[in-house]
């Protein structure tokens, strides 16, 4: 039995970064897992110019010039404390997501989504690559063994485009306010990057909850089985002696 897990991200936010690799973690201890990953759309700056701003103007904007240092500083300090890869210092602009959106749509439909995911995250947090440049998107796409040709005349276009910007408002009016965000079986939202544990906890007890309701399917049939083996012919039974 399988279990949907939506994830709502983008993939510039650090804590996005976090906690997919935290969750990756666990899924790797627990190879049987039931979940069945679909990311969704979530842009941090839905207002940012299509093509972004240079990293320090937006840091300091948005958190003041000690804040911005601040907040990036506790952030790297949280990653490396987990052992996760990243160069924050290597990062020198902030894009507007939209079209990292639309690859990561396309990919769903291609079934390779978390290569695209993981390539997005590799170029900006290890590599410093800016993912609002077409380039840089279709060499991810390429990578994940989707056409790049093809998805280089997709980001030209305005395809999706209109259907990213509604999932994301759709998301938003159903209170989602940050990212990341982990909805189970389209009924748990789970807030944050988690920790390992917490994500072995939740897989260990969807499995036990599986094994119970597989135990009470076969204790039924068995029931339904022997009760129609032992029920008398009724009017209607027309079986032949």
């Amino acid at each position: 039995m399988s279990v949907k897990l939506d994830i709502l991200s983008d993939p510039i936010c650090p804590w996005c970064y976090i906690g997919k690799t935290q969750l990756d973690r666990a899924l790797a201890q627990r190879p049987a897992h039931p979940f069945v990953i679909e990311w969704h759309p979530f842009q941090l700056n839905p207002d940012m110019p299509r093509e972004g701003m240079g990293r320090r103007d937006y840091l300091v904007g948005k958190f003041g010039e000690d804040g911005a240092d601040r907040a990036y500083g506790q952030i790297a300090e949280h990653a490396r404390s987990l052992g996760i890869e990243a160069d924050f210092d290597a990062i020198t602009r902030t894009p507007n997501t939209l079209d990292a959106h639309r690859l990561i749509h396309w990919a769903g439909l291609e079934n390779c989504q978390g290569p695209v995911i993981d390539g997005l995250f590799a170029a900006n947090f290890r590599e410093g690559r800016d993912i609002g440049q077409h380039d840089v998107l279709a060499d991810i796409a390429d990578s994940a063994g989707m056409d790049a040709a093809l998805v280089t005349r997709l980001l030209q276009s305005d395809a999706d485009v209109q259907a990213i910007r509604d999932r994301d408002a759709h998301s938003r009016q159903m209170g989602v306010n940050s990212v990341p965000t982990f909805i189970v079986a389209n009924k748990h939202a789970v807030p944050g990057a988690q920790p390992v544990e917490l994500w072995l906890k939740v897989i260990d007890e969807i499995a036990q909850q599986i094994a119970a309701d597989d135990t009470a399917d076969d204790t039924a049939d068995d029931t339904a089985e022997a009760a129609g083996t032992a029920a008398p012919r009724g009017p209607g039974d027309t079986t032949p002696e």
